[in-house]
């Protein structure tokens, strides 16, 4: 997972994430976008498949969404970590 690179909502091997690996990402989202203000108490698993594309119960967002989401949080807090 890369912030330059980001995965596609059709790319298969979200297909293999299980819910409990869906709500470990939720929970991290909530830890690391907290200090932006990214908060969503009622985010779970979704619909296991629609399309071929693996959702999040957040209005329905591809997992693909969330995982990019948090390779972009990460790769903004070690640049912002980085500087002097």
């Amino acid at each position: 997972m890369s912030a330059h690179h980001p995965i596609r909502p059709t790319d298969p091997a979200l297909l293999h994430l299980t819910v409990r690996q869906l709500s470990e990402l939720i929970i991290e989202l909530r830890t690391e976008g907290r200090e932006f203000g990214l908060l969503w108490p009622s985010a779970a698993p979704g619909e296991t498949n629609l399309h071929g594309l693996r959702l999040i119960n957040l209005g329905n967002i591809p997992a693909s969404t969330l995982i990019n989401l948090l390779a972009l949080l990460r790769a903004y807090k070690r640049s912002r970590d980085a500087r002097p």
